[in-house]
């Protein structure tokens, strides 16, 4: 029968071990090994430790091995494992994310990348990080192909950033088809680890048409709501405008090029009434509008998980809210110069040559 080699300790190995094998903040694998080092120089055998251990006996033996051979060392680190360890090539990992894609669906997952190149889903979703790189995200853009997207750009942008003195410069346009959407049952209230709920499905009970004009100054909104949004509703929503701001004030209008804004009546008015200058943004460049900030506002806010039974109902809540931010208006600032988003816009166009080239 095979005899397990005996272990003495110094007194320095001793208190080392001791603190390993009682240590809370110590990892279990080593107050482990600190264990049974300490029940082997107690002369007990393999078979004995292990049982009182709760482990195997081969693992009590390698241990014991480890620490003759190199001491208490030896049981704080683990031996290398067989076999040549996988080098993680982030370069690698960031072509095939920017250049290419999965054979079997439009973008990389974590999963079917380290697949592909054979390392974790962890190493991946590291590279990606470390990279800014967000495959399951798609951003929605156009360039505009205006021919005259740079004068128009920085008529609006100059608008933004130095208005003219003694006058008003209002972005105007209107948000369509707002639906008074009810649900066909109540939501849940939230509660603690549950968030609200609503049904999937709603019933319809029409729609309405938001005109919107914001003060780039001050941030208040001028608005109506009508039921459709032709040139007709254009022209009343100008004359709200015209009655509703002093006089005396020149009013500059931003909008973009909706085909009612640019009928022959929309004209006529216009030459009648002087103190109204338009500004055209760029085709493709709502972004450009800064009444789109508000629209947006108000969605998110408001309208989106709202339950509203009649048009009526919903149109007394698009007002009541314009009414409450006009309390306390807050501008929307505009920063950036006209240069910078020329300069964007080109890099822009370079990288769609380029796709296009290929």
């Amino acid at each position: 029968m095979r005899v397990a080699e005996r272990i003495s300790l110094t007194e320095e190995q001793k208190l080392q071990l001791g603190a390993y094998a009682r240590g809370r903040k110590v990892e279990r694998r080593l107050a482990e090994r600190a264990s049974i080092i300490m029940l082997a120089a107690e002369n007990a055998d393999n078979l004995e430790i292990a049982g009182k251990l709760g482990i195997s006996r081969q693992t009590v033996a390698r241990w014991r091995t480890r620490f003759l051979k190199a001491g208490i060392v030896g049981i704080e680190r683990d031996a290398p494992r067989p076999g040549r360890s996988r080098r993680l090539n982030s370069e690698e990992i960031v072509r095939k994310t920017t250049q290419g894609r999965p054979q079997n669906a439009t973008h990389w997952s974590t999963r079917s990348m380290a697949r592909a190149v054979g390392v974790s889903e962890a190493s991946v979703r590291r590279v990606w990080h470390a990279h800014g790189l967000k495959p399951h995200r798609v951003d929605v853009f156009k360039l505009s192909n205006d021919p005259q997207f740079t004068e128009k750009l920085e008529d609006v942008v100059g608008l933004y950033l130095n208005p003219p003195e003694h006058a008003i410069v209002l972005s105007i346009d209107e948000k369509s088809q707002i639906q008074a959407l009810d649900r066909t049952q109540p939501g849940l209230p939230m509660k603690k680890g549950r968030g609200a709920t609503m049904t999937h499905d709603y019933k319809r009970h029409g729609t309405t048409t938001l005109f919107a004009a914001l003060n780039t100054l001050n941030g208040k909104v001028l608005s109506q709501c009508r039921d459709r949004h032709t040139h007709e509703d254009w022209i009343a929503f100008l004359r709200l405008i015209d009655r509703q701001t002093p006089s005396d004030k020149q009013i500059h209008v931003i909008a973009d090029n909706f085909s009612p804004h640019k009928h022959p009546n929309v004209q006529r008015w216009l030459h009648r009434h002087k103190r109204f200058h338009v500004h055209y943004t760029p085709t493709s460049s709502s972004w450009l509008n800064m009444v789109e900030r508000f629209f947006r506002d108000i969605t998110h806010n408001r309208i989106r998980r709202g339950i509203f039974r009649s048009v009526p109902e919903l149109i007394t809540a698009i007002e009541q809210y314009i009414a409450q931010h006009n309390r306390d208006p807050k501008p929307f600032i505009w920063t950036a110069r006209a240069s910078d988003i020329l300069e964007k816009v080109t890099r822009a166009r370079r990288s769609l040559d380029k796709v296009h080239s290929f």
